[in-house]
């Protein structure tokens, strides 16, 4: 297999649940060495989250491909010792434990890299390291609520928690990005640095939209289902066959194109209830009203052939198997297998295709599974 771009960097990681796994993936695909430190007895928690692929758990499947597992009980001495022989040879140490842990048990940031100058750390934590919230707990959901997501999520009767764990993707991702900054600042300075992430400043900054518009517009978003809260037409209307369709009009010259080669209603371009985006979007229900009753003529597959030959932007809606059965993904040939310790698998190949080489996807590893063969490299 041709090199990657990581190979030869190491990276020690002491984490747990989804954020810090899902970033130290990111690295193993790209080629780095991964050491998972587990705890002894039933390891990453997340092994246990649920039982759906062949036994064993999807969230710890998808967030740890790639890496070798070592169980340490790093309280003990012996194993402290491997723990810190490790870190004496790791490039990065990533963790996730609770805020003021890692300097409890010694492996604080400024201890760790007056003993390695550069060595790359970085913490990931719910709310930081400081303030009135640091040693509250955080999960996922928590801190979508915390970050006001949930607020805009969902219908106007009710509040919708995402189908993913956004929270951790976006701390993971931050995490994730922050140590390719600080190894290639490493290569320029032969010093590491010290990262932190928090989940609430993660999700945080992806709430920029929702912040802007409430705090310079004095208007907060409402909960619209799956209709965009800012723009018009943008979700799902209803065609003659009882399906729906989605599309999306981002312009003025869209819109045009919409009314005149879609729904063939040149005068509402005209219309002063739909003259612009913002006009639009507090007509809302009537341009739906009028869009749908244009729709009515039309099956589902035949009104994307025509918002497709009028460059209209539209998408069905797939389930999560109609995702997995998907031609784009068939036809670029962006799955691929991986083995497991309950067999063969197939995910997606990671999103950043490297020019002229493939991802490695290497295994999920079992608990503990190179514990031996790392005590016998390291010490």
């Amino acid at each position: 297999m041709p090199a990657q771009p990581l190979d030869g960097i190491t990276v020690v990681a002491l984490e747990q649940a989804v954020a810090a796994p899902y970033a130290t993936r990111q690295l193993a695909d790209l080629g780095a060495r991964v050491i998972k430190v587990e705890r002894p007895g039933r390891g990453d928690f997340a092994r246990d989250y649920d039982r759906a692929v062949k036994g064993a758990s999807a969230y710890f499947v998808w967030t740890n491909r790639g890496k070798e597992s070592v169980v340490l009980d790093i309280k003990e001495d012996a194993d402290r010792a491997v723990l810190d022989a490790l870190l004496g040879r790791a490039d990065v140490f990533v963790h996730n434990l609770a805020p003021g842990a890692v300097e409890r048990l010694g492996l604080g940031a400024r201890t760790l890299r007056a003993l390695h100058p550069r060595l790359i750390t970085c913490a990931i934590s719910g709310y930081g390291d400081s303030g009135p919230y640091r040693d509250k707990k955080a999960y996922d959901l928590l801190i979508q609520c915390e970050t006001g997501l949930l607020s805009i999520t969902g219908s106007p009767e009710e509040p919708a928690r995402p189908g993913i764990s956004i929270a951790d993707i976006a701390g993971g991702m931050y995490a994730y990005s922050g140590i390719l900054t600080a190894l290639y600042e490493r290569e320029r300075t032969g010093e590491g640095t010290d990262l932190s992430v928090s989940l609430l400043d993660a999700l945080g900054e992806w709430m920029g939209h929702p912040y802007f518009t409430q705090e310079y517009g004095g208007t907060p978003l409402a909960r619209s289902g799956a209709r965009h809260p800012s723009i018009s037409p943008y979700g799902a209307y209803a065609c003659g066959d009882g399906a729906q369709v989605f599309l999306s009009v981002q312009s003025d010259r869209e819109w045009v194109a919409l009314c005149e080669q879609v729904l063939r209603r040149p005068e509402l371009v005209r219309d002063p209830r739909f003259a612009d985006n913002p006009l639009r979007r507090a007509h809302d229900e009537k341009l739906t009203a009028e869009l749908e009753e244009c729709f009515a003529g039309h099956t589902a597959e035949g009104l994307i052939a025509l918002l497709d030959g009028a460059g209209i932007a539209n998408a069905r809606l797939r389930d999560v198997a109609g995702f997995a059965a998907h031609p784009q993904l068939a036809a670029r040939e962006r799955w691929g297998d991986f083995d497991s310790p309950v067999g063969p698998l197939r995910g997606l190949l990671p999103p950043v295709e490297v020019a002229g080489r493939r991802a490695p996807m290497r295994p999920v590893p079992e608990l503990g599974e190179h514990t031996e063969a790392v005590r016998a490299e390291f010490m």
